[in-house]
């Protein structure tokens, strides 16, 4: 009996001991140098012991909390402005942490794959010329703002706290290096324009499917992908991605998101099925932070998917196919796609140059649809035709200050009759405004316009931005779900 009472006493001490050395702990996405999102209630979060008093501290303002039976405790600062003076954080319970150089400003969430991933290490150069060099601008030997600031999720980074707090680093040095080239390029853009702090996450794997990043497995519903009640998500089953390198995220206050992927999902010869997968993946991430946030993304850009060895049949028409349904995604409330078909120096390379492009453009999106900025966010978009003797008259969506040709005459359109066989066409920009023609077609019906692997045409707006592919016989039916 003696014994028993000494392992229970025992037992008591050392949970009390235990309790009395918990500490405050907070996951590692809120650190020192971070950006917090202006205008909205930021979230500060964590665990300690249960029962714990929170006290956060910041901008003038204090909020307190108690930690819940499991130790968990959630608080919402009120929306801050922006600003570039850096300020501490307090959180004060059993134990107190105090976090240093914070800036308010926007925040932005990119994810993808491998061109998303791809690091300034590899593409950090910019194609404007320094006038006394006359050389390419290697933006890693100029990018000192502190304005600007990056953290990098890995598949492993947010399993723990980090007791150091230094997940978020200045975009500048050894961080910047490893760090997306297209993310920081759009925060570069966005400082330009905004001057207010930017802060971006990334968390891009290379080679991953759109699957992985889904919130649950998709599991088969009444009917097939051309319907969008088959497109169904079993929560219970997230995605590989998902779990690790999104979720810990939420609920870090967010402006938008960023998303550049597709090379996977193309490869497996997707068509209309990747336009659903990215509406679920688009509805999860807005449905976890609990906000209709912005979502742009990227086109993927030429390639020639049909020398592929691969155990899926694809031809050169395989990727028009899926720019097609890519173009469909934009359909979904508050997207916008960019096309960079224009930046592969050869459909032999599946990751181009020119991430620094891929930014700005994709930084056109927010200035145009979020931050009030006269500015066109797309290039010439399909949107009607009509049949006019032996010409269509095709008109377009964005088309800026107007429509141009790059280069010559336009290039990649081609016109066919109700026989569906496609020639080359003469194409020409009457205003805002395209007529297109063949002598070898008397009767037209149908025209496509990049409708190839390897088209990279010289169709624009006078604002720079590449007309989107399309083909005005588009058989595919897409209804966004919410």
């Amino acid at each position: 009996m003696k014994k028993h009472y000494k392992i229970i006493v025992f037992a008591l001490i050392l949970l009390t001991g235990m309790i009395t050395n918990a500490q405050v702990q907070l996951p590692k996405i809120l650190g020192n140098n971070m950006v917090l999102q202006q205008g909205k209630r930021v979230p500060v979060w964590g665990t300690s012991t249960p029962g714990d008093h929170i006290a956060v501290s910041f901008n003038k303002q204090t909020k307190h909390t108690i930690a819940n039976a499991s130790g968990k405790w959630e608080i919402f600062l009120d929306p801050p402005k922006a600003s570039a003076i850096p300020d501490e954080m307090k959180i004060a319970g059993s134990t107190t942490i105090l976090l240093h150089n914070i800036l308010v400003g926007e925040v932005w969430l990119c994810s993808g794959q491998s061109n998303m991933e791809y690091t300034m290490r590899k593409n950090s150069k910019v194609l404007k010329t320094d006038s006394a060099k006359n050389s390419p601008i290697d933006e890693l030997k100029t990018a000192r703002n502190s304005n600007i600031r990056i953290f990098l999720v890995t598949s492993k980074n947010l399993h723990q706290p980090d007791s150091l707090h230094l997940g978020w680093s200045i975009a500048s040095d050894s961080a910047l290096r490893s760090f997306s080239a297209a993310g920081y390029f759009f925060a570069k853009e966005l400082y330009d324009k905004l001057h207010v702090p930017i802060g971006v996450i990334s968390a891009a794997i290379p080679g991953s499917a759109i699957e992985p990043w889904l919130p649950g497995t998709i599991i088969p519903g009444n009917e097939n992908f051309s319907g969008s009640a088959g497109m169904k998500l079993d929560a219970s089953m997230p995605g590989k991605f998902y779990p690790t390198m999104i979720k810990p995220v939420a609920p870090f206050s967010l402006k938008g998101f960023l998303w550049y992927q597709g090379e996977t999902n193309c490869f497996q010869n997707e068509a209309i099925e990747y336009t659903h997968k990215m509406n679920l993946l688009i509805n999860g991430w807005r449905n976890l932070w609990q906000a209709d946030l912005p979502f742009y993304y990227v086109q993927i850009s030429p390639f020639f998917y049909s020398k592929s060895k691969g155990k899926y049949p694809l031809d050169e028409e395989t990727l028009p196919r899926f720019w097609e349904a890519q173009t469909h995604a934009m359909s979904i409330s508050h997207t916008g796609m960019i096309v960079i078909n224009d930046l592969a120096k050869s459909p032999e390379d599946l990751h181009p140059n020119g991430k620094w492009e891929v930014g700005r453009r994709l930084a056109q999106w927010p200035l145009a649809m979020d931050y009030g900025r006269k500015v066109t966010p797309s290039g010439p978009k399909y949107k009607s035709m009509t049949v006019e003797g032996n010409a269509i008259i095709l008109e377009f969506d964005y088309t800026g200050k107007g429509l141009v040709s790059g280069s010559g005459p336009l290039t990649w359109f081609t016109i066919a009759g109700n026989d569906n066989k496609f020639v080359p066409a003469d194409a020409v920009i009457k205003g805002d405004r395209v007529i297109v023609s063949s002598p070898q077609v008397l009767k037209p019906a149908n025209v496509r316009f990049a409708w190839n692997e390897s088209a990279q045409p010289n169709f624009f707006n006078k604002d720079g931005l590449p007309a989107i592919p399309f083909r005005t016989n588009d058989s595919l039916h897409f209804k966004p779900i919410h």
